[in-house]
């Protein structure tokens, strides 16, 4: 069984995302693929962190700006966080 994806891991990952669209680097579906491969690894590997700190990443991750209304509801949703 392989190790559950850190919950800095998947931060930099959205960040890295982010940058890359900023940048000109990911046409919007290239972006949406990329997010949902983080997204299948998530749940195959599974977060190491509880459900409290992974909301609280994915708060901040928006807050800040790293991701849109759109890809938290996304988040939340799949990662099984939105009721």
């Amino acid at each position: 069984m392989t190790d559950p994806v850190s919950l800095e891991r998947f931060v930099e990952e959205l960040k890295k995302l982010k940058e890359l669209m900023v940048a000109g680097e990911l046409k919007h579906h290239e972006y949406d693929q990329r997010l949902a491969r983080t997204i299948r690894e998530l749940r195959e590997r599974r977060l190491d962190a509880s459900r409290e700190e992974t909301q609280a990443a994915i708060d901040k991750a928006h807050e800040d700006g790293t991701i849109t209304d759109g890809v938290k509801y996304h988040l939340e949703k799949r990662l099984g966080l939105a009721d």
